[in-house]
């Protein structure tokens, strides 16, 4: 069964390598990498011609300017053909080590969806940074737990592994961060199974490149309540 991994970049020139490197050492699976170079200087840019010629590229797609992390995800399954879909930051805060434990419930039918949870523990442990991020994150899965009756630990989590058949079937709008409440909410609604797994977390600061910031905790708010109800 092949997995399309598919990767936003915008200005990654210190982890976009080294993250697709990692990517290539998980030998077990089939995989097709995809990667969406979203109007980054000319320093990333440079770094993923050479990548893909190199070969830890299968397909690279440029876009003009800074689009956002939704349209750059728009852009890349319309190119997947893998049976399976999993999204990749493209940084070191996610571990591809992990890429088994999101696709093994699908693989065994026991899942359409599985999100990678940084709040169920994992044998790695986790990287201790921002109180109210977590404060932030918290709210937004109990909101999204209220508005969709299911259970989740982590919504707003960047690893998310889907069967491409069903992320493919929903009309996706939004082109920043606020695609992660908006597509949760939208398979939600459809009563697709859906399943969580412990993930290890490496997350990074502002200073080493971290891009989220408050306005994304109000959008992601809007995007739940906008989804679910209009």
């Amino acid at each position: 069964m092949k997995v399309t991994i598919i990767i936003p970049c915008y200005n990654e020139s210190d982890f976009i390598e080294k993250i697709l490197d990692k990517i290539n050492s998980q030998t077990n699976i089939s995989k097709e990498i995809i990667v969406i170079n979203d109007g980054s200087n000319e320093k990333t840019t440079n770094i993923l011609n050479e990548c893909l010629s190199k070969n830890k590229i299968n397909i690279l797609l440029n876009h003009d300017y800074n689009k956002g992390k939704g349209e750059a995800l728009k852009t890349g399954l319309s190119k997947a053909t893998g049976e399976i879909v999993i999204f990749q930051d493209s940084d070191l805060e996610y571990d591809p080590e992990d890429y088994n434990k999101l696709i093994d419930p699908i693989i065994s039918d026991k899942a359409d969806i599985v999100y990678g949870s940084r709040f169920l523990g994992n044998e790695k442990g986790q990287r201790i940074l921002y109180y109210w991020h977590r404060v932030g994150n918290f709210l937004l899965t109990t909101l999204t737990n209220i508005l969709t009756n299911i259970n989740f630990t982590d919504m707003e989590t960047g690893y998310k592994a889907f069967k491409t058949e069903i992320i493919k079937s929903i009309d996706l709008k939004e082109n920043s961060f606020g695609i992660e409440p908006e597509i949760t909410i939208k398979l939600a609604l459809k009563n697709y199974r859906f399943y969580e797994v412990g993930i290890s977390y490496n997350g990074r600061t502002y200073e080493e490149g971290k891009k989220i910031k408050i306005k994304d905790f109000f959008i992601a708010i809007y995007c739940l309540i906008k989804y679910r109800f209009f």
